[in-house]
């Protein structure tokens, strides 16, 4: 059985443009859609009150559904409407049985917790699949070309699942892979004196991230011939390299190393900062 990519909307408008960016990627990947939204109670005083509720929200969620159908006749959807206290929990239960979750994120703010709210945020941290971000106006249209841009970090194997979403979603795209690693001069306690004479002599340190990234690429060049790919190699910070060629971004896909901290999950810095700037979908995937 094929996994349903799955959208998770609340009403807002942020989530109505993830349901659309989601149908378009089942649409292009020929997956079905699932449809999911947990809601809450609450205490109006009212006889029957719950069940007046309950249509309510299931009409709401009816609706876009029906927009999307409408729009993709030949989209086989299906919808979950579920009454929870914790709508993490719902979200991260429907990531698990799913290629990919898609949630809408409120735009640009001075802080990237509120950017992405706490249920966005906890789900991103702890979700097993790789979640998707969307904003409402932001570059989502469909069509074929542009870039995936992804980012690629350590040993060829650390970053296996997140180039390989990549590959997939350009392929499915008709799009060009821009597969960027950035790097930073290694500190004094890295690398002797010598060694780092050697590695002048031989070309300068650039040469040994243009081949770490060559190698990370490599299985997956060969399993998709027919995408383009652009090698991107540039010393700074992953975050403002990344952001700074992303012009031409139709998706973004970086990893996601999630630490507990004393409030919950916490996402890496890189992908904080490209979920805070980026002006295309971003994908976290996570690394197994």
């Amino acid at each position: 059985m094929t996994r349903p990519i799955t959208a998770g909307v609340d009403g807002s408008q942020e989530s109505l443009a993830a349901l659309d960016w989601a149908a378009g990627e089942a649409v292009r990947t020929g997956a079905p859609l699932h449809v999911v939204h947990a809601w809450q109670q609450r205490d109006t005083g009212g006889e029957g009150d719950r069940d007046a509720q309950e249509r309510w929200v299931r009409d709401a969620v009816a609706e876009p559904v029906r927009t999307v159908t409408g729009r993709h006749p030949e989209l086989s959807v299906s919808t979950e409407v579920r009454e929870a206290d914790d709508p993490v929990a719902v979200l991260l239960a429907a990531a698990t049985d799913s290629t990919t979750l898609v949630l809408g994120s409120r735009g640009h703010g001075a802080i990237v917790g509120f950017l992405l709210g706490s249920v966005g945020r906890q789900v991103i941290a702890e979700a097993t699949r790789p979640v998707v971000l969307v904003r409402a106006g932001e570059k989502t249209a469909g069509g074929t070309g542009g870039e995936v841009v992804v980012g690629q970090q350590g040993e060829p194997e650390d970053s296996a699942d997140v180039i390989g979403y990549a590959f997939e979603a350009a392929a499915a795209r008709g799009a060009t892979v821009r597969a960027v690693r950035a790097w930073t001069l290694p500190t004094v306690f890295t690398y002797s004196p010598g060694s780092m004479a050697l590695a002048d002599e031989a070309g300068g340190l650039e040469q040994y991230e243009r081949k770490a990234l060559g190698e990370a690429l490599g299985p997956w060049r060969e399993r998709f011939p027919d995408v383009p790919v652009v090698e991107h190699v540039e010393m700074g910070s992953a975050g403002q390299v990344l952001l700074s060629v992303s012009a031409n971004a139709r998706l973004m896909v970086v990893g996601r190393r999630a630490r507990r901290g004393a409030v919950g999950g916490r996402i890496g810095s890189v992908a904080h900062g490209v979920l805070h700037h980026a002006d295309c979908p971003v994908a976290v995937v996570p690394h197994t």
